[in-house]
This record gives C-alpha cells, sequence and structure tokens, in this order.
C-alpha cells in the first residue's frame, strides 16, 4: 500500500524482518512495489521509499535526467526516515533492517549501508550504478551480497570486480556472483528485453536466504 513515505507491503504471518527496498531510475514503479509484495509474501515488511517524491517516467533519457538531479543527501535523508519507520514499525520483528536495490538503488543500498551502519544487517546491491554516490566503504558493518551480470554494458564484470576488491579491503564481508549471459537490469521481469527468469530465479533465493539469514539472527530472543 502507499504510505507517506512510500510503498508497504506488510507479511501476512503478522510480523517479519524490515527490509528497505530502493528503485531504479525509473522511480517507484509497479516493478519496485511488487518486489515489496513478494517479500511480504515471503515473511518480510517491506518499504520502497519514493525517492523521485511522486514522479516516475517510462523514458530512459529522462530517467537518466532524473536520476543525476537526484539529490543524494535528501536521498539519505528519505532513507534514514525508512531505516527509522521500519525499526519502529509494529510488524516488524528484528533490531536491524535490511537493505536492497537495484541499478541506481544498488549503489544506493551500499551507500545505506555506509551511512547507517548500526541500523542495517544486510545488504543486497543488484548491479548498482551512481555516479554521484560516494561512500566511506570502511563504515559498512554488515556482509554485502552482490548481483551483477557479464553482458553488463553499465556494470560489467570488471566494474563487479573491483568492487568486491574494495569492499574486502576495507573489511567488509561479501558475497558477489555474476550470471553469464545476462544483462544489466535482468531482475526486471517488466522489461522483457532484458529479463533473464533463469538467473532472476537464482539472485530471489539467495537473497530470500541471505535476509533470513542476517536479519533473523539481528532479532531479539
Amino acid at each position: 500500500m502507499r504510505t507517506r513515505l512510500g510503498y508497504e507491503a506488510v507479511p501476512r504471518s503478522g510480523k517479519g524482518p524490515a527490509v528497505i527496498v530502493i528503485q531504479e531510475w525509473w522511480g517507484l514503479v509497479p516493478h519496485i512495489q511488487e518486489v515489496c509484495d513478494r517479500l511480504a509474501a515471503e515473511g518480510f515488511l517491506a518499504l520502497a521509499p519514493d525517492l523521485y517524491h511522486g514522479k516516475s517516467t517510462k523514458s530512459p533519457d529522462e530517467a537518466g535526467r532524473m536520476m543525476m538531479a537526484l539529490n543524494i543527501e535528501q536521498a539519505a535523508q528519505d532513507l534514514g526516515r525508512a531505516v527509522e519507520h521500519l525499526l519502529a514499525h509494529p510488524n516488524a520483528s528484528g533490531k536491524k533492517v535490511g537493505v536492497m536495490g537495484f541499478c541506481m538503488g544498488g549503489q544506493l543500498a551500499l551507500y545505506a549501508a555506509a551511512r547507517f551502519p548500526s541500523q542495517i544487517g544486510a545488504c543486497v546491491d543488484f548491479y548498482g550504478i551512481h555516479p554521484n554516490v560516494k561512500a566511506d566503504w570502511s563504515s559498512i558493518r554488515c556482509p554485502v551480497l552482490g548481483f551483477f551480470a557479464e553482458k553488463d554494458q553499465f556494470v560489467g564484470p570488471n566494474v563487479a570486480v573491483e568492487l568486491e576488491s574494495q569492499l574486502k579491503s576495507k573489511g567488509v564481508k561479501t558475497e558477489f556472483k555474476i550470471f553469464p549471459g545476462a544483462d544489466h537490469a535482468f531482475f526486471n521481469d517488466s522489461r522483457p528485453e532484458v529479463f533473464d527468469k533463469a538467473a532472476a530465479q537464482q539472485a530471489w533465493k539467495r537473497l530470500l536466504g541471505y535476509f533470513q539469514e542476517q536479519l533473523t539472527a539481528s532479532s531479539p530472543a
């Protein structure tokens, strides 16, 4: 359901680990809302903050302009509010929240993990990229799970390998997977030209297990 912060999906079981889902450069579009719904169906409390504050687009050119115009400090404040909202949520079962994002949102997921290290217990980066997002990776205290694509023209395998090296050099526990034959945005099933069902299914299965491992461990006894 839509809330003042974005789109929220509550687990049918009542309570569950909380996860922030960060949008691609298109905005808070139906695909991102569906990811929240899928997480809720698996027992998670999910929130996708609306970083564009009501705006979205289907045009790649406009999406690029909107991404580059994003005020990173404002986005950080929006993400901080999302973290606090979930930590205080009656349907949240843990002491920390997870964060995941796609494309622009993948880079912002890493940024959030560095910005709010005591509150983020797990981070998933799907082919993250945003040239204006800079962070001190040494601030990250949670493990990072990353999914990338062999044929990605934006975040190629060499970029993924370099990012993994940077994170490991700062003491961050990482698990990166580069999917052979897959393209950028392979998880987005609303874009048949790039959607890779096999890669998306593998990534989804692993991220569910990862969030359960990391966020259930941070739940109160």
